[in-house]
């Protein structure tokens, strides 16, 4: 985009034609002060005088046209170097009336409008400056945003945190109170106890994965348990822990590993947790789904790419983009019944990191993908393309 010059103000223009005035009228009494001063010179030296009027004699042009003239040739030379000089007062001016302007720019952004950008064009020197403040700019705008996601996201950890620990935590208050204060029968008793019991169990999961996820989030130097990792062996040894699961949701799980003998450098530990938390979400979200596939393929000698597949009910591209944010759900509200936390794929996509990988999720009518990129070599620290 090309810049516009700075626009002056009405005021501007006047005192810059009005130093241009006084400026050539000093010059004008300059040049008369210098042009007598020589006369005077001329006329107290008659052999001075009579080497001009020789030269004038002598340098001629045509019939007989003195191109030599001592008055002409100062004047000529007062004339130029009067229009440089009118020219450096003016150009002079017009710098300090762009940088007063800058600087009127600087005091309207620093008094809030962070929006706003120096937009026209100065002296190249300058506009060095001036690229640079709004680059400046740019950043501080940035960061700013940053810091209040930052306490965006930690007000809104709290307030999750809050709502999933006090649900569950009523309802123990709620049916311990009823044991207590109430006569109960056996049988009901045991209703309330084995109630309470899941809650409970509902609060240590939520403690559980947000441990983990702040460990995993906080300890940016962990050290990986790195070890030769035989993925066929690995998937098929995941999908029989979820077979029973999957048969009650009437749910086929296959493997499928290209080669079969792919091996890959990683914390076997943290990848199965990967490999649980995508399958569970599949198995708890995936609405309508017959099948679930892990397929692992080795990606241009360089990479393995891992992807946990299910043909269930589409993710709204809406949610996308925020899926893998902590305590993200699709689901409008936050229905621990399903038993999810939702920081299981916070936590996934912590572990895939900490590995050097990337992960995302692309969902289509017919199909649902989670797709991890990770390093074949054993530097977790190169992230796979």
């Amino acid at each position: 985009m090309k810049k516009e010059k700075v626009k002056l103000t009405t005021r501007e223009k006047s005192e810059l034609f009005g130093e241009g005035v006084v400026t050539v009228i000093l010059l004008l009494l300059l040049n008369l002060s210098i042009v007598i001063l020589i006369n005077l010179v001329v006329l107290n030296n008659p052999s001075l005088e009579n080497g001009i009027f020789f030269l004038k004699k002598n340098v001629t042009f045509g019939d007989g046209y003195h191109i030599w003239s001592w008055q002409k040739l100062f004047v000529s030379f007062m004339l130029v170097g009067d229009a440089v000089v009118v020219y450096w007062r003016l150009i002079r001016r017009y710098h300090q009336m762009q940088l007063s302007h800058v600087i009127h720019e600087l005091h309207y952004i620093a008094n809030g409008h962070f929006e706003h950008r120096i937009t026209f064009a100065v002296r190249p020197d300058l506009q060095k400056v001036v690229d640079s403040i709004n680059a400046l700019v740019d950043s501080t705008v940035s960061a700013m945003e940053e810091e209040r996601q930052i306490e965006k996201s930690k007000d809104d950890l709290i307030t999750n945190v809050s709502h999933d620990i006090r649900t569950p935590l009523t309802s123990i208050i709620g049916y311990l109170g009823l044991l207590k204060t109430s006569n109960v029968s056996a049988e009901d008793g045991k209703k309330y106890v084995d109630i309470a019991y899941f809650k409970a169990l509902q609060m240590k999961s939520l403690a559980d994965d947000l441990f983990e996820y702040t460990k995993l989030k906080s300890t940016s130097n962990r050290k990986l348990s790195l070890a030769p990792l035989h993925i066929n062996s690995t998937l098929e040894q995941i999908a029989a822990g979820f077979e029973l699961e999957a048969e009650k949701k009437e749910i086929t799980i296959e493997t499928v590993c290209r080669p079969k003998d792919l091996v890959i450098n990683a914390d076997a530990k943290l990848i199965v947790r990967v490999f649980n938390n995508l399958i569970s979400n599949a198995l708890k979200y995936g609405h309508g789904a017959k099948k679930i596939a892990l397929i692992a393929n080795k990606v241009n000698n360089d990479a393995v790419e891992l992807r946990v597949e299910n043909d269930g009910e589409p993710i709204p591209k809406a949610s996308l983009k925020k899926i893998f944010e902590r305590f993200y759900r699709v689901e409008s509200s936050r229905n621990l019944k399903t038993g999810g936390t939702g920081l299981g794929l916070a936590i996934t996509q912590s572990i895939v990191e900490l590995h050097g990988g990337t992960i995302k999720c692309e969902s289509t009518p017919k199909l649902t993908s989670f797709i991890i990129r990770l390093p074949l070599s054993d530097s977790p620290n190169k992230v796979a393309k």
